[in-house]
């Protein structure tokens, strides 16, 4: 799972960065997709690097991906949004769900092997 958690971590950077640009924005808020990339970078590099631990960063990679789409959602319902940020918005809920339904499935995966 450290290839997906990377993807996942270079995707958000790319939303991040390119949703700043496009939009012209001077505000930090549009970059809080590339600060959380960041961090998904970082455990699935950790991961490759400590394979030992790998099932744990996994996990909170996979935490971590639910509470971006928990949050996104509820940012969209809550307060709505438009424009760019909406893109932003759904661009996150569509990765990070996405990664999520990846992690459960190898986490499925993985019970049923030890299981076996």
């Amino acid at each position: 799972m450290s290839t997906p958690t990377i993807a996942l971590g270079i995707a958000l950077i790319v939303v991040g960065a390119a949703i700043t640009v496009l939009s012209g924005s001077d505000s930090i808020t549009s970059l809080i997709p590339a600060f959380v990339g960041v961090l998904f970078l970082v455990l699935g590099l950790v991961a490759r690097w400590r394979p030992t631990i790998g099932r744990h960063l996994f996990h909170a990679a996979a935490a971590l991906a639910l509470l971006l789409v928990l949050g996104s959602v509820g940012t969209l319902v809550g307060r709505g949004a438009e424009g760019w940020a909406l893109a932003s918005q759904v661009g996150t809920i569509a990765l990070c769900g996405a990664y999520l339904v990846l992690a459960i499935r190898s986490f499925l995966a993985a019970r049923r092997a030890r299981e076996a």
